[in-house]
């Protein structure tokens, strides 16, 4: 069943596709990014020294192919703020929001996190050999960022999830979904010392809002994507 949108600006340009493809890109990749270090025994949050050294010297041509994949993710990542950005501003600006910028900021912010987790992975796979083993104070700066980035990714959570809605974009299983994920990343963000401090249970919330997080995008994209008319036709969604 269709509904039209009627806050929604529509341009004939195809950037709106361009986005929603983005959107789904930079799921994908970032899924792949995992599926390349995660089955060879990728350190979690708080795991020791002693098998984080052991990972890093053994498998450093693996973190060097997951790093390959980033940058292209980031720059997806931003391709799909800006579309979402361009179709909800229009209506927020004349009713005074702002909760897209929220998230646009939320992604730009989680892209520039990352970019420093990654820099860690990178600098351990360099430096670490297995006699000399990986740096304690390097890892615990990349498990610090790599938790805490869920507070940037539940900005965008529940900038864009909101402007969604009010649009008339999303769904609301989908602002559900999007405000879920966000509850759990910024939970595990909030409770990053004890995170950080030892491997456990606790690491499972950013786990499971990051899981909803890819889901959510893929969501995204494909209404961001579907939306996107030919010159002259009103944007609906199915």
């Amino acid at each position: 069943m269709s509904r039209h949108i009627a806050e929604v600006s529509a341009s004939p340009t195809g950037f709106h596709r361009i986005s929603g493809l983005a959107a789904v890109g930079f799921a994908l990749m970032i899924v792949l990014a995992n599926l390349i270090v995660v089955p060879a025994g990728q350190p979690t949050t708080g795991t020791g020294i002693a098998e984080v050294s052991e990972f890093f010297a053994a498998e450093r041509d693996l973190v060097g192919l997951s790093a390959a994949l980033t940058p292209a993710a980031w720059v997806l990542a931003t391709l799909f703020g800006a579309g979402s950005f361009a179709v909800l501003w229009p209506a927020e600006r004349r009713r005074g929001e702002a909760w897209s910028l929220l998230g646009m900021a939320g992604l730009l912010l989680q892209n520039a996190t990352f970019a420093a987790v990654v820099a860690c992975r990178l600098a351990l796979a360099t430096a670490t050999t297995p006699t000399d083993g990986a740096s304690p104070w390097l890892w615990a700066l990349h498990d610090a960022l790599f938790t805490l980035n869920g507070t940037f990714l539940a900005l965008a959570l529940v900038g864009l999830s909101v402007a969604g809605l009010r649009a008339g974009l999303l769904r609301p299983w989908q602002h559900t979904l999007g405000l879920g994920a966000a509850a759990l990343l910024f939970t595990s963000a909030t409770l990053a010392w004890l995170v950080v401090d030892h491997a456990g249970p606790l690491g499972l919330l950013g786990l499971a809002g990051w899981l909803m997080w890819v889901v959510w995008l893929i969501g995204y994209g494909i209404t961001l994507y579907r939306l996107a008319p030919a010159a002259g036709e009103t944007p609906s969604t199915a």
